[in-house]
């Protein structure tokens, strides 16, 4: 029986299997083949539909808010969407992407602006029904590495590298060509939104402006860096410590890493930079399966030493361990080594290295050790199939063979 079997039976009797990660196109309601503006109206139609604010109360409909906002961000992308066709979301593990768990679902109104904006309410700018109070924020970016089991028991650096927006160097963020400067909007007169009255004048519906997109300004002239948009993607690289005792699935938050606010919210990118959010996924070993803090691992074992009791050496993630194999010991049962297993994340305290005994029957034996089975299946009065008399043909086979 191999480790990762052994691991599987152990997880499947304590319950500990994760769930699958919900398909992006069933999320969406949408076919694998589907078009760019089927995707987006598809996308629109289920975000209107949970938004908190027609949901009050309601966490479910938050949480299928911004997981409609994961799956059309992977999906409206060509390059994400080819690598989540090809290898599921484990293609996505290292693409770094906006933590949407962790935003303000009027953030999310504001990426998809171009989408959401302007209806019922729902604008996610100046207009729309919840404006947040303080300095503007910038949005979280998500990414992920990958770790060793050894490097979880020792600790480790990892160099991450990923794309962010930035503050445009050559127009410093207002989008306008250098030696000119963002007019006053012409549709809200720099007010950055617009009211709708519907109803015979009953209701009044305040959005945000569609052609500043609540900026209050337009640029006439793009600036060559950013072709108007105020926002540059730029590559970084940051060192990540993973401390000993890491979990699979750990999320490391690096305060400032993230992305300046929207150009809607401050053009220069004053305010508060998001966070980046990296993801920590622990490789599987060949011989060793986790189980918290313990390590589980295979032990084989001969009859005799099961019988007997026996000392048996090998090897662990940090050289060797004995395991001391108490005489009657069962097939299947566990023998523990304390403070052989993983650090704690908090503590440090190491686990233990459960070994769990495989009895390894010998496909061939020697004459003698054919003997000795033999003798004791005689003293165990057990029926076992012997070795028959060589007959004729293997008589005269053996004497021309020499044997």
């Amino acid at each position: 029986m191999c480790v990762r079997h052994a691991g599987l039976l152990v997880r499947l009797a304590f319950g500990m299997l994760m769930p699958t990660t919900r398909c992006y196109y069933e999320i969406l309601g949408v076919e694998r083949t589907v078009g760019a503006e089927d995707l987006k109206r598809a996308y629109r139609r289920l975000a209107m539909k949970h938004h908190p604010d027609r949901n009050p109360g309601d966490p479910k409909a938050e949480e299928e808010f911004k997981a409609c906002a994961e799956a059309y961000e992977v999906l409206s992308d060509a390059e994400k969407r080819s690598r989540y066709d090809q290898f599921g979301h484990a293609g996505l593990r290292q693409t770094p992407g906006h933590d949407f768990r962790s935003m303000h679902v009027q953030d999310i109104f504001s990426m998809f602006e171009e989408i959401l904006g302007g209806v019922g309410g729902f604008g996610g700018g100046r207009g729309g029904a919840r404006t947040r109070r303080g300095p503007a924020r910038g949005y979280d970016l998500e990414t992920a590495i990958e770790v060793e089991l050894s490097e979880v028991l020792t600790g480790c650096e990892r160099e991450v590298e990923y794309k962010r927006l930035d503050v445009c160097a050559t127009c410093g963020g207002n989008g306008a060509k250098p030696g000119t400067e963002p007019t006053t909007c012409p549709t809200c007169n720099g007010q950055g939104q617009v009211q709708q009255v519907g109803f015979g004048g009953m209701f009044r519906m305040v959005n945000t402006c569609p052609n500043c997109r609540g900026r209050g300004r337009v640029v006439t002239e793009h600036c060559p860096g950013c072709r108007g948009s105020g926002r540059t993607g730029v590559k970084r690289k940051v060192t990540v410590k993973i401390p000993p005792g890491v979990a699979d699935g750990t999320i490391f938050r690096l305060q400032g890493e993230g992305e300046p606010p929207p150009p809607e919210a401050s053009s220069n990118g004053a305010g508060t930079r998001g966070d980046l959010h990296v993801v920590v996924r622990v490789r599987d070993h060949e011989d060793f399966e986790r189980d918290g803090d313990d390590l589980i691992t295979v032990l084989p074992v001969g009859y005799a030493q099961a019988a007997l009791g026996a000392s048996v050496t090998i090897d662990s993630l940090d050289g060797d361990a004995l395991v001391e194999v108490p005489k009657g010991t069962q097939h299947g049962e566990l023998v523990r080594v304390a403070g052989r297993g993983l650090p704690n994340f908090r503590s440090g305290r190491r686990g233990a290295l459960v070994c769990m005994v495989h009895l390894a029957v010998p496909k061939r034996l020697s004459e003698k050790q054919r003997a000795l089975l033999e003798e004791l299946a005689e003293i165990e009065a057990t029926s076992v199939k012997k070795k028959p008399e060589p007959g004729f043909w293997q008589k005269i086979k053996d004497t021309f063979s020499g044997s």
